[in-house]
This record gives structure tokens, sequence and C-alpha cells, in this order.
């Protein structure tokens, strides 16, 4: 069946080079047509007829026809219309639109067909009197997802619906391919992230969505100009990625025969620019973090920084606020905005909480009575929060805060004052040296910026950076490291500066109602289809397949050390009770705030999606599971992780490899159907 069906398209593609063929033959070649002189779009023509309309037919009332049969009833109202289509076809509105054709019905001498272009789409007539028999002839062999220019007058039709008369129709390029059946959109998710130019043809919301995220930067920069803020660009190749907590993208500068990283930040070149006495400066720009994929986080996206002299954390409140509220007016029309079906108001005073306040109200704990470290993880290990044996107090802190207190913030809040330990880059209070004047804004429990009254002693940097080395040092990879320059350019003297960084993506997520960062980026970083096979290419181009004879990897099992077997046997009515099942992975994201978790929806056969969290982060990358089969244990009771239930447990082979732990899941045959039972 599945070969009839690529027969049928190859098919069906022929034909469609031969219409070109044939065009070309003809001397109708589309693709020499260098220009179409574009008047309107769809809407435009929409609005300008409506307009036109109300003004012609002012004096027009809707014809009375009660107590008339339906047959008199219908006479009256066509000879209604005529009248109205008289008046305004004598002062014709004359347009040029240009659109990819979405849909055609053809009628003998006369046609319809759907225009669709930037704004939306319309209906055409298409007559073989108005355009010519042998333009009507090349429109009746045109096919959905050809491209027209066309020439003619807006009109009402008899249903009511503002439609164009075409008096010229230009093939403006040929559709070789075929768009998906279903005219109501493209609703294949990995398509859409792969194909974004058909996801954008085949789905207005999706369009619309990244209008608004024009729509989003283009306020953004007209906010700031309005506060006096001055664009900027820096380096996205640097020698030493800091200002933000993240592994960065390593690379290879060929000239200077230097290694270089991909920047993760804006900030240590930003503040640069303060010391220079460049007063107000903000950047747009992308930023590269060598991290995983999930509904919220893309390796590369776009961030905007800006750094305002003479100020504090304090005053970035205040433009924060000031910036939410401005483009929720802009893009939305409304401060009052919905995400996911909750109203989330943002035109009201956003709610203030000190991070160890906001753990008293949702926790009950009070960390300004905690010691020190140790009493801070005595506290985490009687609450089940994991921490790693480097990790202070002011770590320990934020970990409850992400247990127990993003979760709650829905409205607007600012979170302020925290630990220095996790704030490198930051001004000590002067009323409590152990936190830093910081705040981060959470919109529907999630982060949405990051602002601080920016450190601007170069001794404490130092000593900041030290330890930021020293975590380095010890493993961890999203440490930053000393960057001597910047260091030089805080001895020169940087003014009191309050700064702030905000995702844009996340951003646009919650302006547009998008569930996904995905949904948000034109081009989301996919996994390469090819990934597994790009082995099989060599140098040169050819498939090495081809070029040599395949030999068989051999693996090396001499250096492996396994468990040993247990010992004890177990009868054979305990082993049936555990429910062995065949799963097929529907979505993998990581777990926010988890290094380990990834959280697995599943599909395991019963129509009822099960979730189940595996701590196997550090060997897999979420969207390289998706669609494959698993084996998962399903009748084990359900287990909180990190605030979410795991119902079951996905099955791995574990050894150790020189005292290296490897894992590997385990993947059966996608023939093998959801929910079928291991026996």
């Amino acid at each position: 069946m599945a070969e009839q069906k690529n027969q049928d398209l190859n098919q069906l593609l022929k034909i469609r080079r031969d219409k070109l063929a044939e065009l070309q033959a003809n001397g109708k070649d589309p693709f020499q047509i260098t220009k179409f002189n574009q008047t309107h779009h769809s809407l435009e023509v929409k609005n300008l007829y409506e307009a036109h309309e109300a003004e012609l037919l002012k004096d027009r009332t809707e014809p009375d026809v009660t107590g008339l049969d339906e047959e008199q009833a219908k006479e009256v109202q066509k000879n209604d219309y005529e009248e109205r289509r008289s008046i305004m076809d004598a002062s014709p509105i004359h347009v040029a639109i240009a659109g990819r054709m979405m849909f055609k019905r053809v009628m003998g001498k006369a046609s319809f067909c759907n225009i669709q272009d930037l704004q939306g789409n319309i209906q055409v007539y298409v007559a073989r009197d108005a355009i010519g028999a042998d333009s009507y002839a090349d429109f009746k062999k045109s096919d959905i997802g050809d491209i027209f220019g066309l020439e003619g007058f807006a009109f009402r039709t008899r249903t009511g619906e503002i439609s164009i008369h075409a008096e010229k129709m230009t093939l403006l390029s040929k559709s070789l391919q075929i768009l998906p059946e279903k005219f109501h959109g493209l609703t294949d998710t990995d398509m859409r992230y792969r194909q974004r130019y058909v996801d954008l043809i085949m789905n207005q919301e999706s369009k619309n969505v990244f209008i608004k995220r024009s729509q989003v930067i283009k306020e953004i920069r007209n906010f700031l100009a309005g506060r006096d803020f001055m664009e900027v660009e820096t380096p996205m190749l640097v020698s030493n990625a800091g200002g933000a907590a993240a592994r960065p993208f390593e690379t290879h500068y060929n000239a200077l025969n230097e290694d270089v990283k991909l920047r993760i930040s804006l900030e240590l070149y930003l503040k640069r620019l303060i010391v220079g006495g460049l007063e107000r400066v903000y950047e747009i720009g992308r930023v590269f973090r060598n991290e995983g994929v999930d509904t919220r986080h893309n390796p590369e996206f776009t961030l905007m920084e800006l750094y305002q002299a003479y100020t504090d954390y304090e005053g970035m409140m205040e433009l924060t606020e000031s910036m939410f509220r401005y483009l929720a007016e802009k893009v939305c029309g409304s401060t009052k905005i919905s995400y996911n079906g909750i109203e989330i108001d943002l035109g009201k005073p956003f709610e203030r909480l000190t991070m160890n306040d906001a753990i008293k109200k949702y926790a009950g704990i009070d960390f300004d009575q905690v010691a020190d470290d140790e009493a801070a993880k005595k506290l985490a290990a009687e609450h089940h929060i994991e921490y790693e044996e480097r990790h202070k107090k002011g770590d320990i802190i934020n970990l409850f805060f992400e247990e127990y207190c993003e979760k709650e913030l829905i409205q607007p809040t600012f979170i302020m004052d925290h630990p220095i330990e996790i704030s490198p880059l930051t001004k000590k209070k002067p009323s409590d040296p152990n936190k830093v004047e910081r705040f981060e804004l959470f919109i529907n429990t999630w982060e949405m910026c990051n602002a601080y009254s920016e450190l601007n002693d170069p001794i404490d940097q130092r000593e900041r950076f030290k330890a930021q080395d020293a975590l380095a040092d010890a493993g961890d990879e999203e440490a930053n490291h000393t960057d001597e320059d910047f260091l030089n350019a805080l001895e020169i003297g940087m003014p009191p500066t309050g700064g702030i960084g905000y995702g844009i993506d996340r951003l646009v997520m919650l302006l547009t109602d998008s569930q996904a960062i995905r949904d948000v980026l034109l081009f989301p970083t996919m996994r390469s289809l090819d990934a597994d096979k790009a082995s099989s290419k060599s140098k040169n181009g050819t498939d090495s397949a081809q070029a040599a004879p395949v030999v068989e990897e051999k693996i090396d099992f001499s250096k492996v050390q396994i468990e040993p077997l247990f010992t004890d046997y177990v009868d054979f009515d305990t082993f049936s009770k555990s429910d062995f099942r065949a799963v097929k992975v529907k979505e993998c994201v990581a777990v926010p705030k988890s290094k380990k978790l990834l959280q697995f929806t599943l599909d395991d056969g019963t129509g009822t999606d099960r979730t189940i969290l595996s701590g196997i982060h550090a060997f897999y990358e979420p969207e390289e599971l998706v669609g494959k089969t698993l084996i998962a244990i399903t009748n084990l009771p359900p287990r909180a992780m990190m605030g979410i239930e795991s119902c079951g447990m996905l099955l791995s082979a574990i050894h150790e490899e020189e005292g290296e732990e490897k894992l590997h899941l385990l993947m059966v045959d996608n023939h093998i159907p959801a929910g079928a039972k291991l026996y």
C-alpha cells in the first residue's frame, strides 16, 4: 500500500512538472517574471471595500420581506443585491494583489479560487470573458500552491463575501510540490518545526505568532528609545563566555589559531560600555548555551539586556513593570492577557517578595533563622531536596525556592534579594552582605527576567570570580571564569548601574499563548534527520557503503565491569506481578532545575498518557528519544520527583567502564505496538 501511495505521489509531481514544461514551451515561463506591482493585501481590500460601501450605501436600508412567501422574499433580496451591486460597480475599487492559491473550484466559463497572502486570504472570481480564453485555459490547469498576481475590482457576492473580480491573472511561480492534504492546517508537529515554510502556509495561527514576535521586538525598541537608550552590538565569538551560569559552545578560530566560545550572555561587554560613558545601552541578540532542549529552552535564543548608569535594581523594577505593561497594551491590546486559559493581569502593581519571604510564605521555613551551610543541608535532607556536597546555604535557599515557590507565582511577582552564592555579578545589600540587590520577575511560574544592582567594586568582583573558578575546578561546567579585561574595566571605574536581561522567546510565548519555545522560533534546533547516517558519508561526498565494504564494528568489552548477579531466587508468582510493557515516547523534556531528570510522556496502549521521570539526562538529550519504543514497568506506585508524579520505571542497562558509569536505555523494534506485554 505504501508503495502504491509513493507511486501515486510521484505521478502527481510529474504532472506538475509537465505543466511547467508546457508553459515554458509556450513562452509563459513563470520563473522569468521578476516583479509584480502589488497594491494591496487581502485584509486591506476588505477594509477598504467596507468603508467605501458604508459611504455609498449609507442611505439604503435592508428590504422588508415581512409577510412575503419564500419565492417573493428571494426575489426582493435578489433585486436589492443587484441594485447595491450596480451602485458599487459604478465606483469600483481597483486592486492588485498577489499570493498563493489555496483553493480552486472550476465551473465551466467561470471559477472561484482563494488567494492567501501575508494578511489572510480573499476569494477571487475568475471568468473567461474577463481575463480572456487563453488565460482562463491556463488558469484551469493551475494547481493548489501556485502563486498568482491578479488585478481586478472588489465586490460583495450574493452570500455577502467580499471578493475580487479578476480582470487579469498572472502566474508568478509554479508550485512543484504538493501541500499537505488538510486545508485547515498542518498538524504534524515535527514537520511544522522542520518545514516552517509549510507551517506558515497551512497555519494562519503560526503566521500570527511570528507577526506578533516582530511587533514585540519593534515595541521594545520603541519603549527604550523613549527612555533614551542606545542600541549597540557586541561580539558573539569570545575568549571568555561569562555573564551567566551556562555551558558554552566551543569552536576554533583558524585565522588566529585560537579556541573561542559562542557567547552565553551580553552582560560583560555592555558593562564595558557603561564604563566608557555610554550611560544607557541595550542589545537584542542571539546567545548560545550548550544545554538540552525542552518546552522552554533552546540552545540558541534571543536575549535582551540593558544597562543604565546611576540607578539600581529598584529603578530596574520600575522599568520592567512599565515595559511589560506597555508591551501587553501594544501587542495584545490589553494589560489583561490569557495563558492556557488563566487570566494574567499586567495592569495591577506587581507583587514584591524577597526570596526568603517567598520560601516562608509557601514552605513555612525562615532561612534568616538557619545558622549555616550544614543546617541548610540538614533541612534539605529532611525535605527530600537533592543537593550537591559543594552547595552552600545560598544554593540550598535557591533549591527550596525552586521546589516550593516557583509553581505558585502565576501573577507578576518580583522575587528580590537573592543569596550572594548564586549571584556572582551583583552588588551586596548594605544591610545584609549575605544577600544581593537582585530580582527575578516571575509570571505564569516562569522566570521572565533577571536584574541587578550591578557590582562595580573590582576587588569584590575579583573575589567572586575566584569563587567561580573554584566551582569550575570542582566540576561545575556552568561556572563563570575570571575575566581580566573586565576587571580592568571595573578598575577604570564603573558608576552605580542597574541592569536587566530577559529572553525574548519566553516573552513571546507568554504574549501569544504558545505552549512551547519551538512554537515561537522560526527555525528551532532539531536533531538532523540523517544524524545517524552522517558517518556513512566519506569526505568526498560519496556513500562510504558503496565505496568500501562494510566492516562490522568490533566492541571491546574487556574493560567492562558489571554488578554481581543476585544469588537469591525469586519465585515465579512474585516475578509475574511486575507488569512489563512496551511504551512509545510521545514527548520528552528536561525537568526544569534538574540536571539529571527527563520527563517522558508515554503511550502505554490505554489511550491515557503516562508520565515517567528518569534520571538519564547525562546520557540522552530529550529530542533524540521522541518516537522511540521503550520498556517500562507500569504497575509501580506513583512517586513524586521534583514535584511531578512518576508513574512507573523505564528499563536501562547499566555497567561501569574504567570507573565511569555507562547507561543504555532499552529500545525495541518500533513495530511492537504500545502496551504490548512482555512475558
